[in-house]
């Protein structure tokens, strides 16, 4: 088993599950049946061992509370990152209402989170059957965050043990933004997955060194977001972004989300610090 057979799965997969398509019986409008979720995924390689993971142990990191590769898998040797870029439908859809997320985007938000944690299970799948150890944190039932409240006794809030942004920056799928997203060589409207696993592969090199490198720091970001949320001086207000969701879910139950932030922006669907 080497990197161009997972890759292979990996795209195959994506062609051919019906997931990533909105079904009928999800489509918040009639126009939105069988709109596709998400583009093919970029995919980054780090070692399992690379110091960055320890540095996110750090009290200026994430904390003591994440989980290194190693701790979700002690045979652990690479780590798989997936970025899966919004269509360009749905991306579009959010555009409509400066104020409000789309309904695309709410299928976009939950639907395509399905279909990522059926891509996480499968990729999980395909290696058991081949004869390695792996494991998806963010579907794994160890797996936890904090978001306005501390469940989980941690001192702290908007923080989990497993973070897909800051894994996807250490194996060099993207940079973050000023709205704290990543932004990779697709922009940054999409959603993450990752897989740690056994087998060895080789490992990416990052085509960047700064973990803001990606963001132009136009400021666009600041002006779309509904609540205000975003500044040049603190960057995101969890707390305020929080709330603005949490109310987004209560009138929409099971679906929410925003992603102005993500939108009509210079990094939509692209990095703007390359030209081409």
């Amino acid at each position: 088993m080497n990197r161009q057979s997972l890759v292979e799965f990996s795209n195959d997969y994506f062609s051919s599950c019906e997931l990533n398509h909105i079904a009928k019986e999800k489509a918040l409008l009639e126009e939105l049946i069988s709109v596709q979720i998400f583009e093919p995924p970029i995919i980054a390689i780090s070692t399992a061992n690379n110091p960055e993971f320890e540095y996110l142990k750090k009290d200026d990191g994430i904390g003591n509370h994440f989980m290194l590769p190693a701790q979700w898998l002690p045979e652990a040797k690479s780590v798989i990152s997936y970025f899966f870029p919004f269509t360009e439908t749905i991306r579009n859809s959010n555009k409509e209402d400066k104020n409000y997320p789309s309904k695309g985007w709410f299928n976009g938000r939950i639907e395509g989170q399905a279909f990522i944690n059926h891509f996480s299970s499968s990729i999980v799948n395909f290696l058991t059957e081949n004869g390695f150890k792996a494991v998806s944190p963010s579907i794994d039932k160890r797996f936890f965050m904090n978001t306005d409240q501390d469940d989980n006794n941690l001192g702290r809030l908007y923080t989990s043990n497993w973070s897909e942004r800051h894994v996807g920056y250490i194996c060099g799928i993207g940079t973050f933004s000023l709205s704290k997203g990543l932004i990779t060589e697709k922009g940054i409207a999409g959603r993450l997955t990752s897989i740690i696993t056994n087998l060895e592969l080789e490992p990416d090199t990052k085509k960047f060194q700064h973990f803001e490198e990606n963001c132009i720091m136009c400021g666009k970001c600041i002006a779309n977001c509904p609540v205000q949320a975003i500044s040049f001086e603190s960057g995101k207000n969890h707390k305020i972004c929080s709330a603005f969701l949490n109310n987004i879910l209560a009138e929409n139950s099971p679906w929410y989300g925003c992603g102005k932030c993500q939108v009509n922006v210079p990094c939509e669907h692209k990095n703007p610090k390359i030209t081409k």
